[in-house]
Formats: structure tokens, C-alpha cells, sequence
């Protein structure tokens, strides 16, 4: 071994040997946030990836909200934007930023003026609505309910549950109305859809006898047959489809409870809480009167209760007026 050469110097002084290469370590600290955490230094390459995210977000949300694109749904809106190289994104990532960013398609639906208020009448028994609704049991057969509503006094004048689709079953329930109806100066009406069980021979028979007068809805009528649409409403949500519907002969049940509690009990809104049958015989005229003086009483009562309670002058008043019992 040469004196003066390391043991691990090459005898080729040309070619270093890295192994003895001294390592210096860097005594400058990392930035930190206040907090302690090391903060990111971002290199130019991630820079440039944010610059061209945050304009493939600019062009998506000018392509989302443009008018010119919307009649063209988002998942082939994202398709087009990559036809016209616009923007490469899948339409999982378009859905995805129209549900985070809140952004709204311009797409103002122009609908037809609808009436606020429905057709309205001033005396029971001016006009009918009948309609017939399918009720679905467990084991999925299929039930049909006929019913017959009164529109000034919204009481049910008649109904059938059948297990048949039959024609004859809108005949039977107007035979059944018109026979339990008061006495009326003028023929009802009645307003029906253009369905098969209201417009066929034995209907029409019924007609001719200038028992009732038709008129149909959207034909003869811009008025729809929402009234008796809305207690079919009623009656299934709030209380058919809280039972198990598994027999015609429970659906029979179920619906007899409900109609008689519809007409002689539940106050409707609408008539200052009178009653269907309150309104369509005329016997609850006392009623909003009653309602209103009872409120009132009721109000000067609570506020009496709760004067003492919220003032100390009050509420010691209250307690020297009170006998002192031994």
C-alpha cells in the first residue's frame, strides 16, 4: 500500500470513488405554518396542473349555465364538450361539480296560466264529481273504488268497492247519490273524466232520463276533477296504506270508517270548521261563531296565566290577593 493514499482510493485517480464522498447535510429549516405543519412547497409542475383544473372548471360551468347548450343533458353535454375539445372530463365528474358548485341549468319552464282556485259552486248538490281509483292489495290484485263527492259541501255521497273494473258500478253509486240527495231546484251536474266507466251505454241511459246532466273535464269544462282527486289522496295516504289492504272485504272496512269520519266528524278548513255534513245539510251555521267567542276565551285566559309569571308587580299583586289558609 503506497503511503499518503486512502485504503479505499481507486490506484486510477481519474475515476472518484463515491463512497468517500463527504455528505453535507443542510442546516436551512423547513417553512412552517403557525401552527407547526410543514407547509407545501408547490413545484411549477403542480402549478400548471392547478392552472389548467381551474379552467377546465371555468369552461365546464360556462358550458353548464350557457343558454345555447340547454336543451342538452349534462352526461351528453360532457360528451359534446370532448366531440369540440373543449374539455376532458367524464360525466360522473360533471354531475359531480354541478352538485358540489350549486349550478343551475338555464332552463325557465314556461307553463300555462292554472287556476289558483278550483271550480267552486253555492248550494249542495249543484254539481257532483265522480271518479274511480284502483287500490292495489298484498298479494296484488287489484280492487276499484267509485265514489261520488258533493263540490259545495265536499261530502261523500256515495261510493262501491268492486273487484271487477265494471261500467256498472258508476251507474249504482249515481243511482244511490241521486236517491240520498236533498232536494235540489236544479239537475246536478256532473263532472267526470272521458274514462270508459263514465262514458258508456248504461251512463248515457242514466243521462237520458234527465236525472243528471253531465260534463266532462278538460272537454266541456278548462276545470280539471281534482276535487274528488284530492280525497282519493287523503283517504289512501292517510289511511288505507296504514293497514295491511290484504281482502277486498278490509278494503270495504277500512273505507266505510273513513267516510263515515270524513263526513260527520273531521272539520274542514275550508268551511271555518264546519263539517261535510254540516255544510251539506245546513246545520252548523253556529259553528264559526261558536269557534271564534271559544278562542277569544282561550286567549284572555292564557294571558291571564302568564301576566304573573313574566312581572314581579303582577305576580305579587296576585300573591297579596290570595288567602292565607292555617
Amino acid at each position: 500500500m503506497t503511503a499518503g493514499r486512502c485504503a479505499c482510493q481507486p490506484r486510477d485517480d481519474s475515476r472518484p470513488n463515491f463512497a468517500c464522498t463527504p455528505v453535507r447535510f443542510s442546516t436551512q429549516r423547513m417553512p412552517t405554518s403557525r401552527s407547526g405543519a410543514p407547509i407545501k412547497m408547490w413545484s411549477n409542475a403542480s402549478v400548471a396542473s392547478r392552472t389548467k383544473t381551474l379552467s377546465m372548471l371555468r369552461a365546464i360551468k360556462d358550458l353548464v349555465t350557457s343558454p345555447e347548450y340547454r336543451h342538452v343533458p349534462t352526461g351528453r353535454l360532457a360528451i359534446l364538450a370532448q366531440r369540440l375539445g373543449k374539455v376532458w372530463a367524464s360525466p360522473s365528474t360533471w354531475y359531480r361539480l354541478v352538485r358540489q358548485n350549486g349550478w343551475r341549468r338555464p332552463r325557465l319552464r314556461v307553463h300555462p296560466a292554472k287556476p289558483q282556485v278550483g271550480l267552486r259552486t253555492t248550494r249542495a248538490n249543484e254539481m257532483w264529481h265522480i271518479d274511480t281509483t284502483v287500490i292495489r292489495l298484498l298479494d296484488g290484485t287489484r280492487v276499484y273504488l267509485h265514489a261520488v263527492i258533493d263540490n259545495f259541501s265536499r261530502r261523500i255521497l256515495a261510493w262501491r268497492v268492486g273487484d271487477t273494473f265494471a261500467t256498472g258500478n258508476s251507474v249504482a253509486v249515481l243511482v244511490e247519490a241521486s236517491r240520498g240527495a236533498t232536494p235540489c231546484e236544479s239537475t246536478p251536474v256532473v263532472l267526470a273524466d272521458a274514462g270508459v266507466e263514465n262514458v258508456n251505454a248504461q251512463v248515457d241511459e242514466l243521462i237520458t232520463t234527465g236525472v243528471l246532466r253531465r260534463v266532462l273535464a278538460f272537454t266541456d269544462l278548462k276545470f280539471s276533477n281534482s276535487m274528488i282527486e284530492a280525497w282519493w289522496r287523503s283517504l289512501k295516504h292517510q289511511w288505507l296504506f296504514l293497514h295491511s289492504l290484504d281482502s277486498i272485504t278490509t278494503v270495504r272496512r277500512l273505507v266505510a270508517f273513513y267516510v263515515d269520519q270524513h263526513n260527520r266528524v273531521l272539520p274542514h278548513s275550508a268551511f271555518q270548521g264546519q263539517t261535510p255534513d254540516e255544510m251539506y245539510f245546513g246545520t252548523g251555521k253556529a259553528v264559526p261563531e261558536d269557534l271564534l267567542s271559544r278562542a277569544a276565551a282561550a286567549r284572555r285566559t292564557r294571558v291571564e296565566a302568564n301576566r304573573p309569571a313574566s312581572c314581579e308587580i303582577c305576580s305579587s299583586a296576585v300573591l297579596e290577593r290570595m288567602p292565607i289558609k292555617c
